[in-house]
């Protein structure tokens, strides 16, 4: 805690009164009031944010003004708004860095303008503590030497830290970045080092060892946040060599060989070894321990093994000696020692490279004349080829090698053993070819496989190749194309095709010769390729412009090939444009062309191609043509005949126009023909009119429209003939399908029956009437647009008498129909019928007569209706 020390100043001015303002004292947690044991903390951001307020009053409530001052030499950390009294922070705080530390003295003053009365107080602000410092190592760098032979556990090092932040900031905790196979661990607390329980030290291994320490504080607050500070330390532990490993012995395996050619204290081997404790090593001596057998001694301080007796005294062919390696003490004494194995092996001397022998003794060459492409694996017996080597085991071992031309020959065997004849066998016998190479050169190699010598012998074989006839004539293209005009004379040079025969000799000579459909009209040379056309031959490409046809390369043994000849004829303009006749008469509808036609008998364009120009016409400006076609039109402003008639004086109106035709041929040629031209009007109107005067001058185009309107036709009366064969036969059913046609209500027709004989009016007539008269309306409609036909009308039935009101009540509401059910409603009105009469015939007498007669006529009309449907069906259909 500290004291809070205020002081009090008062200034009056002369003839005033006026009492001091004061500030208000709200405690040390208060930020409005004195600044009183005001506290901040170290993190707080500089800035316009209000840290306190300084807050007084004037006792005779007047305004006042706040100021805030440093101790003189001091750094200004706060700032006061005079008005507000608000208090910002304008440079930044730290607590362990700045001179003032935890607090800071600060004066602050309140004054009142009116009276210029003032109140100053001094006071202290504490700073807090943020945890924004990291631990500090102390005594760096950490460097430690440690024998390797310090037990496991106990402590080689402390290491210590310091954060000069308060609180949980403040301390300091310590723990070790682990490696894979650490040795080392420390206390958290202490900071002392120590080595991990069942861990050694070993110089041999490793003579130094880096370990990361890392100090960690407590954590805390730090703008707003918790925060965990760390700071880290490598440790150097420099392990100290001891005496505690024995000698160690370097290159092993051993070998050594004794040679036939050795003699007597011959170096076969020299052996070292180092001690094992490199820090403060040792010298080392050497001895033979075992194996020996008094023929090889040993140097004791170089290690050198040497011979002491000859190779041929020697008894085995192996020896293993058994050598040791002691280490000496300052005092001369043997300490630890290491044993090792050398074997030695008494070997022949590798002095006989291999050798290459044919009949007469050694050869390094050897010569073979063959035909080309002999068969595969077929073996070259004209080569007699020996290979030895003097030497005895391993150093008389070598391998046979080929070398040349890849993959054609292969040489057996490829490993000998002493002595072995050779055989070259043919593996590839395409790349044995004279045309590609008229003899082949290889190579024979005899190398050495186990010797560190790796002797080795060479011979050159060379086969000279025979040539056989094994190629075929070929053209230089599967195909020629070739152009010659037309009109040529005979003997012409058309092409000349080329083969060749890569054999040599008579084999190589080609033969030409021509065949083929169109071959008629040339010929080719048999030795030169050269192809001409016949003494006799006229070429025409009005007639025929394209030839094509083989020729037939031949080798004096008849292998040939073929190529094929495309011959076009290129056209010439030799043939001028015709018209049909030098003098035509054409007549000119007025606003319908006329149309002159010349054909150009040359085959191709622009030879072919015809030009139209009217080269004269009195009087002129009259008539246009087309250039292309050669229709002929008035101009666009002749309309009239009126036009025609003021133009020329001729009432005739005819013209002679002199039309020329020109082609496109260099040089071109033209034709001219005189066309009479009589003008009249168009005396018919309409498109069919139009339509005949376009094409009055091709009256195939007209044929050709009438024909194919006619052809229209003909399909669509094929397919509604087809299209109602189909319908009937999916409708021809025993009975029609039911439909029913509602008609306006008819009045009833009163029939009168005198006798069942009368002529006119009777029933039968009335119904053969209404049947024909309902068949005849069918046929007509069928042969219209074929829409529905009605139905057959049932004929109406007598009215009954006007004393049953049910039986009329019933014909009133009765619907015609023509269905199946026809005639069981007839029957049904027929027995309706019948049980009326008889109830008539009771109640009147006199009528009974006249109800059978209707009864009997029923029946009569029933059967002559369905002989008329039946006939009606045969040729109608029901929908």
């Amino acid at each position: 805690s500290s004291t809070h020390k205020t002081n009090f100043s008062l200034y009056l001015l002369p003839g005033q009164s006026d009492f001091a303002p004061y500030f208000y004292d709200n405690g040390p947690s208060s930020t409005s009031g004195n600044m009183a044991l005001f506290s901040i903390a170290e993190d707080t951001p500089v800035g316009e944010s209000q840290v306190y307020t300084l807050n007084g009053t004037d006792p005779e409530g007047d305004s006042v003004r706040y100021g805030l001052t440093f101790e003189k030499g001091s750094k200004e950390y706060f700032r006061v708004e005079p008005k507000s009294g608000r208090v910002t922070l304008i440079s930044e705080l730290d607590r362990e860095v700045s001179y003032i530390c935890s607090s800071a003295a600060v004066i602050y003053s309140m004054y009142d303008p009116s009276y210029l009365t003032y109140v100053v107080e001094k006071g202290r602000v504490f700073v807090t503590d943020a945890n924004d410092e990291k631990p500090e190592f102390l005594n760096l760098p950490f460097i430690v030497s440690v024998p390797e032979d310090t037990e496991a556990g106990s402590s080689i090092f402390k290491v210590q830290a310091v954060d000069k932040d308060l609180g949980s900031g403040g301390s300091v905790t310590y723990f070790l970045q682990t490696t894979p196979n650490t040795k080392f661990t420390i206390d958290g607390h202490s900071g002392v080092l120590r080595i991990k329980p069942g861990e050694y030290l070993d110089y041999e291994t490793s003579k130094t060892h880096f370990v990361t320490v890392v100090a960690k504080d407590g954590g805390g607050k730090y703008n707003g946040k918790h925060q965990v500070m760390t700071s880290s330390a490598t440790i150097t532990i420099n392990v100290l060599d001891a005496q505690d490993s024995p000698p160690t012995f370097v290159g092993t395996p051993y070998f050594g060989y004794v040679y036939e050619v050795s003699v007597p204290g011959s170096e076969i081997f020299t052996v070292f070894a180092k001690d094992g404790d490199q820090g403060n090593p040792n010298p080392i001596q050497y001895s033979i321990f075992n194996g020996s057998d008094g023929s090889f001694s040993i140097n004791s301080s170089s290690g050198c093994i040497t011979l002491t007796t000859y190779p041929i005294q020697l008894k085995n062919e192996l020896y293993e000696l058994q050598v040791k390696a002691s280490e000496v003490g300052p005092e001369n004494q043997l300490l630890d020692y290491t044993i090792t194995m050398v074997t030695i092996r008494v070997v022949d001397l590798n002095n006989h490279p291999p050798t290459f022998y044919g009949e007469n003794g050694p050869q390094n060459r050897f010569e073979l004349t063959m035909y080309e492409h002999p068969p595969e694996g077929e073996i070259l017996r004209g080569l007699k080829i020996t290979v030895n080597d003097s030497d005895q085991g391993a150093n008389a071992k070598f391998r046979l090698r080929l070398v040349g031309p890849g993959r054609v020959l292969r040489v057996v065997p490829q490993t000998v053993l002493n002595e072995a004849q050779v055989t070259i066998i043919v593996e590839n016998s395409t790349a044995i070819d004279y045309e590609k190479y008229t003899f082949l050169s290889f190579k024979l190699l005899a190398v050495e496989i186990d010797t560190p010598e790796r002797f080795s012998a060479t011979a050159d074989i060379i086969i000279h190749l025979l040539d056989t006839n094994d190629n075929t004539p070929k053209f230089s293209t599967d195909f020629y194309i070739a152009r010659i005009p037309e009109n040529s004379p005979g003997g012409s040079n058309v092409v000349s095709v080329t083969a060749t025969d890569l054999d040599s000799g008579l084999w190589g000579d080609v033969k030409y010769s021509i065949y083929g459909s169109g071959a008629d009209l040339f010929l080719i040379h048999p030795t030169s390729g050269i192809i001409y056309t016949q003494p006799w031959a006229t070429l025409d490409a009005e007639v025929k412009s394209k030839y094509n046809f083989y020729v037939k390369a031949e080798d004096t043994e008849g292998k040939y090939s073929l190529a094929e000849v495309f011959v076009t004829v290129l056209d010439l303009n030799d043939h001028p444009p015709e018209f049909d006749e030098n003098f035509l008469e054409k007549t000119m509808i007025i606003g319908a062309p006329v149309k002159v036609e010349a054909v150009d008998d040359d085959a191709e364009e622009p030879n072919n191609v015809i030009e139209y120009s009217i080269m004269k016409a009195d009087p002129e400006n009259v008539f246009d043509i087309n250039t292309s076609t050669g229709e002929i039109k008035l101009k666009p402003f002749i309309k009239s005949m009126e036009i025609v008639q003021n133009i020329t004086r001729q009432k005739d109106c005819k013209w002679s126009v002199v039309v020329q035709a020109r082609d496109g041929g260099s040089p071109s040629f033209t034709t001219t023909a005189v066309v009479k031209i009589d003008i009249t009007e168009n005396p018919l109107s309409g498109p069919m009119a139009a339509f005949l005067m376009q094409s009055r001058d091709n009256p195939l185009k007209a044929l050709g429209m009438v024909a194919g309107v006619i052809s229209v036709m003909v399909m669509v009366t094929v397919l509604i003939s087809t299209a109602m064969y189909m319908r009937n036969t999916k409708s021809n059913r025993i009975a029609p399908a039911r439909r029913i046609i509602r008609r306006k209500r008819r009045e009833q027709q009163q029939w009168n029956f005198k006798t069942p004989f009368g002529q006119p009016d009777s029933p039968d007539k009335v119904v053969a009437d209404d049947v024909e008269s309902n068949t005849a309306n069918r046929n007509k409609n069928n042969n219209s647009s074929w829409p529905k036909p009605p139905p057959p009308t049932a004929p109406v039935l007598p009215p009954p008498p006007l004393a049953n009101l049910r039986v009329t009540e019933r014909q009133r509401s009765a619907v015609p129909t023509i269905s199946g059910s026809l005639t069981s409603r007839s029957c049904s009105r027929t027995s309706s019928q019948k049980s009326l009469t008889s109830k008539d015939t009771e109640d009147r007498p006199s009528q009974s007569k006249e109800g059978n007669v209707s009864s009997a006529l029923v029946s009569e009309l029933k059967k002559k209706l369905e002989q008329k449907i039946i006939e009606a069906n045969q040729g109608y259909y029901y929908y």
